[in-house]
């Protein structure tokens, strides 16, 4: 194992000054006298003062329990983020809404559609059609909201009603007021093997960024996730807060997953001194198939055969992903 390099540093510097001292002239004194000549004796050096000693390591916080805290984060809440405004400021002029689409912004809702009163938008996240009129996300999407709201991608605010969750999976199941887009299909076959491409479509950091969708690519890194959880493949796709709930699809546009969490790179950091990179994790399709069966919902089913480009997954997806906001 190397030593750090801010051990090392400070060593080599002291035994590297001396020999460079002697080679550069002082400018202040006459030059050395000829070779043949008496030589004058050197003066005295000063020592050269200690090194300052390397600042104590700062302790690792901890929890309660005794335990550092987790390794790894969930993208929506802590901190939870506004998503775009549903509706314009009294000074806001009227612009010319262009048509929604997955290279444009979604028109702007409704002001009819706004927040209730005596409600506020807590948090933020990204869901699926799974039948005409159910969606599909996160449990810790939905944690703690009073009422859910749907925005579809033409511009529609619909109400949404949590019909069950699943805090193991970390998956809940959204009935929707109206019919809000095409259920996207599971994969069938084959199974998913390390190394696919795969995509991501959701609405990370909402408010921050575009206020569209946002598509990002990589690949199935692992078939397990974090402590080896085989419900979660470790995928290497970016992804962000507001991303949670979001469908994982392969190159066909079938979903293999459900986007749930990340890894805490500062946490891992601080224990091992290096940085992680591109380490996110997804639930499994299969266990997203197995709570569906379990609430009596047959979601679509298709193989994947042919592969597309990226671009053309997000086309087809686009009209099935909704942009969820929590209301506390």
């Amino acid at each position: 194992m190397r030593a750090p390099l801010a051990a090392i540093l400070p060593a080599l510097l002291l035994a590297a000054t001396p020999g460079l001292a002697q080679l550069v002239p002082d400018p202040g004194k006459p030059p050395p006298a000829d070779s043949t000549g008496p030589r004058p004796v050197p003066a005295p050096r000063a020592p050269s003062p200690a090194p300052a000693p390397a600042p104590a390591p700062r302790p690792q916080a901890t929890g309660p329990d005794g335990k550092p805290p987790p390794l790894y984060d969930m993208p929506d809440p802590a901190p939870r983020r506004p998503g775009p405004p549903s509706r314009p400021g009294p000074d806001a002029r009227a612009q010319p809404v262009p048509p929604g689409g997955p290279s444009g912004k979604p028109p702007p809702l409704d002001p009819r559609n706004a927040p209730p009163p005596n409600t506020r938008e807590v948090s933020s996240g990204t869901g699926f059609v799974i039948t005409e009129r159910q969606a599909l996300t996160n449990d810790h999407v939905v944690r703690d909201c009073r009422q859910m709201r749907a925005r579809t991608p033409d511009g529609r605010d619909i109400v949404a009603t949590v019909r069950q969750r699943d805090s193991r999976r970390d998956l809940a199941i959204l009935d929707l007021a109206q019919a809000a887009g095409p259920p996207l299909a599971f994969r069938a076959e084959p199974e998913i093997r390390r190394g696919e491409s795969v995509v991501t479509y959701g609405f990370p950091l909402a408010g921050m960024l575009s206020s569209g969708p946002t598509l990002t690519t990589g690949d199935i890194s692992a078939l397990a996730g974090l402590a080896d959880n085989r419900a979660h493949y470790q995928i290497s796709a970016p992804v962000q807060p507001g991303n949670s709930g979001g469908p994982l699809l392969d190159l066909s546009g079938n979903v293999v997953g459900i986007i749930t969490s990340k890894l805490n790179a500062q946490r891992v950091a601080q224990r091992t001194g290096d940085i992680p990179q591109n380490v996110n994790f997804a639930v499994k399709a299969e266990e997203a198939l197995a709570f569906l069966r379990e609430n009596s919902i047959r979601p679509r089913m298709a193989p994947s055969t042919a592969p597309r480009t990226a671009a053309e997954v997000g086309e087809a997806v686009h009209p099935s992903v909704l942009f969820l906001r929590c209301l506390g």
